[in-house]
């Protein structure tokens, strides 16, 4: 089953380069680039850039032209990585949700509606929610409230498991009290 999975992955890979060639470029530039800026030793030498710049200063007597120079530099790169790194985790997240459905769709008890969650409107997230915190709240009601007969009952799992382990003999666990 997995190899049918990967053959129909690698297939729409193709698809893709073949379609959008443009969009699987600026994907893949996207993440080389996301991976640079994101690396220490860039973040050091945009430092020393800034040092560097600022230690001109009284070189070019602090003029207009030493400050645009730094001002029109950020402002650029700022205003192309900007978008080169929402690409990327727009990416990602789509990425990560689809992987969210898959988990969420092999596992028979799970909720199907939450499937593409991430599409739904904030009101409708908010109402969600709302309904899983009233969800979470009665669960812990019935723990509060079912303690002492939860404790009793994994202490009977344990001895009937150790039990069916020893051929019948279930031996109690020791109630060692830690040192204080």
């Amino acid at each position: 089953m997995a190899g049918k999975h990967r053959i129909s992955y690698v297939q729409a890979r193709e698809e893709v380069k073949k379609t959008s060639g443009m969009n699987f470029w600026f994907s893949r530039f996207a993440s080389s680039t996301a991976l640079v800026v994101g690396h220490p030793y860039v973040f050091i030498a945009a430092v020393l850039v800034l040092v560097l710049w600022a230690v001109s200063g009284p070189y070019f007597h602090y003029s207009d032209t030493w400050q645009l120079i730094i001002n029109t530099g950020t402002t650029i790169i700022t205003f192309l990585v900007v978008f080169l790194i929402q690409n990327t985790q727009n990416r990602d997240a789509k990425a990560l949700h689809l992987k969210l459905d898959e988990l969420i769709r092999s596992h028979h008890p799970a909720n199907d509606d939450l499937i593409d969650i991430q599409k739904l409107s904030d009101e409708e997230l908010d109402e969600l929610e709302k309904r899983y915190e009233a969800i979470r709240k009665e669960c812990e009601a019935r723990r509060a409230a079912g303690e002492t007969s939860a404790a009793a009952d994994a202490e009977k799992i344990v001895q009937d498991s150790t039990a069916s382990k020893n051929g019948g003999a279930a031996k109690k666990p020791s109630a060692k009290k830690p040192a204080a």
